[in-house]
């Protein structure tokens, strides 16, 4: 039975969130950490280190621990996790959790085992991993236990996850750095080369989500951004409109149709054709570009949807996973399981 201490953690690339049962979800923050070059001394977490992205001094640097959907830093990933896990659950725990992370598709064997240790090292009493991909289709509310194929495309901010799942197993699965933050590096060289204007990542995610769009807008929409002049080097404010994003987009756009263009043609027949009838499932922060689904509809000729909230579908999704342990456990792993661990 599902304690009130038990957490679900969806550790992204882009972001972290924590699910309790009975609260949803009680954290949803940036997976970003500052750090002190020097000492390696952590400044701020989550929001508070968004807030001084581009706003540092030298030897203070923002970075994301997990880079294309893979741990780049072990240290400062633990240091995270134990960070919001105490902020959850508070530092003085009556008990200690259990916890379930889903992972990134791409994290290693060695990576798994680096994620369980510093869950137990925060505090969990017991720590088990879940397939992202199965955790997204629980979040969005489709059987995965079920003997028919279902389609998630999980946009994130370092990768994106293709997956056709069917028996709480991905069948078929895809993953391409076509993601959010290639939107937003797109978005940076566009207007770099077109306007000789050079702007940061936050500046690049703010016009993406405000409108930017996969599809032409009916009503164009304009947006001031200053940056740097590249000419003159001096500040520089100017009007952006819709349809410029939409043109910045349209590569990356096209890129990920085609991605998912091809995990369609290395899925089963019976599976494909539970695909057309039941359509693609979108979720992860990517899924919010303006006309993606629409899209991606248009070009693949299947319908596509947008969950309800996309970014937390697999926070939602390990906590339904923890309701019902018996029933998903195919889709969830310990550290026994893993190759190579040896418990302490």
């Amino acid at each position: 039975m599902l304690g009130r201490e038990d957490i679900g953690i969806d550790l992204g690339t882009a972001s972290v969130l924590v699910y309790i049962k009975g609260r949803g979800v009680v954290l949803r923050e940036p997976a970003m950490v500052a750090v002190d070059r020097n000492t390696r001394n952590i400044l701020a977490v989550g929001e508070d280190a968004k807030r001084m992205q581009g706003r540092t001094p030298s030897h203070v640097v923002t970075i994301r621990p997990l880079r294309d959907g893979s741990i780049n830093d072990f240290d400062i990933t633990e240091r995270m996790l134990r960070f919001f896990l105490h902020k959850v659950i508070g530092r003085r725990m009556l008990f200690r959790p259990r916890a379930t992370v889903c992972v990134p598709s791409g994290v290693t064997d060695v990576e798994k085992r680096s994620v369980i240790e510093a869950m137990l090292d925060a505090g969990a009493r017991r720590t088990q991993l879940m397939d992202s991909c199965i955790a997204a289709a629980l979040g969005a509310g489709l059987d995965v236990a079920g003997p028919y194929g279902s389609m998630i495309v999980d946009i994130g901010g370092g990768v994106t996850d293709i997956s056709v799942v069917s028996l709480e197993r991905a069948i078929v699965r895809g993953t391409t750095k076509v993601a959010g933050d290639q939107f937003d590096e797109t978005i940076i060289k566009y207007l770099r080369r077109k306007h000789n204007l050079m702007v940061g990542e936050r500046t690049a995610e703010e016009l993406k989500l405000t409108i930017g769009a996969a599809i032409r807008r009916t009503e164009k929409l304009y947006m001031d951004v200053t940056g740097r002049n590249l000419v003159t080097g001096l500040p520089k404010t100017l009007r952006v409109h819709s349809d410029e994003i939409y043109e910045a987009l349209e590569e990356p756009v096209q890129a990920l149709v085609e991605q998912v263009h091809a995990v369609l043609e290395r899925t089963p027949p019976e599976l494909a054709a539970d695909i057309f009838d039941h359509g693609i499932t979108l979720l992860g922060a990517g899924s919010q570009l303006f006309g993606l689904a629409e899209s991606l509809s248009r070009q693949l000729k299947v319908r596509c949807r947008v969950t309800e909230d996309p970014q937390a579908c697999v926070a939602m999704g390990t906590g339904r996973a923890m309701e019902s342990e018996d029933t998903y456990s195919r889709a969830m792993f310990d550290a026994r399981q893993l190759k190579g661990y040896m418990s302490a």
